[in-house]
């Protein structure tokens, strides 16, 4: 990538840069390094919630970026990258007190077998992804979406949907759960914002590169100029692209996965690429 551009990577959480039981994220540490190094930004998009990436963001040397929560629902802004006077959090999609009432009138009035994270404590929280308690109640302070086990018939999904649709809402599906917010509100949108505003703020060409593992990831790959589709556990990801050619799929899962995506479009030579045509 020639000099005038600038390389913007983007990345999921769980099941990607992060191992999806453990947590782990050291097979990517030297990737990282060496980003930081060479002054590129780690966008962060991810379905967590504010709560968990403020530590996250420590925890992987990825101060003053920019970052998505909750399914692109909210991009978070580091003072260089707001325009003047402008809040430090872009809010893309609707309210969680919103999206859980019209939870609980859906299930009322069709019956549809569902948990979310605020029909539970964080214990319980807890028990279902693995994470330790003051991590749970981290994840469940949700501002803008609800992730849900789906606890009823495959085949009634479509119609849990539609009905949502009907109130303004879409359903997709993670790594370990489904995720309900406002429509028009994916990880797609959000990184075309940023690297819009990057545009804006900063200057010159751009070259963006996505990596992730499940359904909401799709969208953040399909916008990015390069994307990474991580292998997951189980049967593999069903994906379409329109340029399948620009999205690598891993044999390596979870953190592994993302280095061995980042191996193959960058590798050592990754300043002389260019991928903006």
């Amino acid at each position: 990538m020639p000099s005038s551009s600038q390389l913007l990577v983007f990345t999921d959480l769980d099941g990607s840069l992060l191992d999806h039981h453990s947590y782990d994220w050291s097979p990517a540490g030297d990737w990282l390094t060496r980003l930081r190094l060479a002054g590129v930004p780690v966008v962060i998009d991810t379905s967590k919630t504010a709560a968990e990436v403020g530590r996250l963001v420590v925890e992987l040397g990825l101060e003053g970026q920019p970052f998505v929560v909750e399914n692109g629902a909210a991009i978070h802004l580091p003072p260089e990258w707001r325009n003047e006077g402008e809040s430090g959090v872009v809010e893309l999609g609707g309210g969680a007190s919103m999206i859980r009432a019209t939870l609980v009138q859906l299930r009322e009035r069709h019956g549809f077998r569902f948990e979310g994270f605020g029909d539970v404590d964080a214990a319980k929280v807890a028990q279902w992804t693995g994470l330790a308690l003051e991590d749970a109640e981290r994840a469940s302070r949700r501002d803008a979406s609800e992730p849900l086990r789906w606890l009823d018939d495959e085949g009634r999904l479509d119609a849990f949907a539609a009905a949502l649709a009907e109130h303004g809402l879409v359903l997709t599906r993670g790594g370990r759960f489904h995720h309900v917010m406002a429509a028009g509100v994916d990880k797609g949108r959000a990184l075309a914002w940023l690297v819009e505003r990057y545009r804006q703020r900063f200057g010159g060409r751009t070259a963006s590169l996505a990596l992730g593992d499940g359904a909401n990831d799709l969208p953040m790959l399909a916008a990015a100029d390069r994307g990474v589709l991580i292998r997951t556990e189980g049967a593999p990801l069903k994906a379409r692209f329109d340029r399948p050619e620009r999205v690598y799929l891993t044999h390596e899962g979870g953190p592994k996965g993302w280095r061995e995506g980042m191996d193959h479009w960058l590798g050592e030579d990754w300043l002389g690429q260019d991928w903006t045509v």
